[in-house]
């Protein structure tokens, strides 16, 4: 893998970002409308990287985000992260996360518990909006009690992520069979 570096590229749904670090991706910032906000992003958490064209394991990355973005469906799990500094908590909820397949939603609740922290319900919404890594890591699928939407703080909020769960043709954990998947 190259070393660090980002890269701004543009989707379906509006520009994205992808910053990395020799180990792995490091950032991703879902899609936004403007290419130098994204960048402005990205640039915040790696004040030292330098725009580059993404090459091996990040161009695939890329070209995955693209055609996600376009509809396709795309698995994110193999993909090479970065995690330095993220705590041990947030690690756990994040690697258990990349667990859920696409179109695969579950609560916070329920990923507390599997994890083994069933009261955390409250500090996995914090981790999930601190997530470095939407998409790859996807805190999308992760919605309130109930199977409520609940909060999402890339560009765009819930509308966002009703979209991209829209895009998956996800169902809520708790739907009964005569409920249709998420709309927008």
């Amino acid at each position: 893998m190259s070393s660090s570096g980002y890269q701004v590229f543009e989707t379906a749904f509006g520009f994205c970002g992808a910053g990395w670090s020799a180990s792995g991706l490091a950032r991703f910032i879902l899609p936004a409308p403007d290419a130098k906000a994204v960048e402005r992003l990205l640039k915040r958490r790696f004040p030292d990287c330098k725009a580059t064209q993404a090459a091996g394991a990040m161009a695939n990355l890329i070209a995955a985000a693209q055609s996600y973005f376009n509809g396709n469906q795309e698995d994110f799990s193999k993909v090479p992260l970065d995690l330095s500094g993220i705590s041990p908590f947030h690690r756990t909820l994040y690697t258990a996360m990349r667990h859920l397949s696409y179109g695969e939603t579950t609560t916070y609740g329920a990923l507390c518990e599997s994890v083994g922290f069933p009261k955390a319900t409250r500090e996995t919404g914090a981790a999930m909006g601190r997530n470095p890594i939407p998409l790859i890591i996807p805190c999308h699928r992760v919605l309130a009690a109930g199977g409520k939407i609940g909060g999402f703080s890339a560009h765009g909020g819930i509308t966002t992520k009703q979209k991209m769960l829209a895009l998956e043709n996800a169902r809520s954990p708790d739907a009964i069979d005569a409920q249709g998947t998420f709309a927008f």
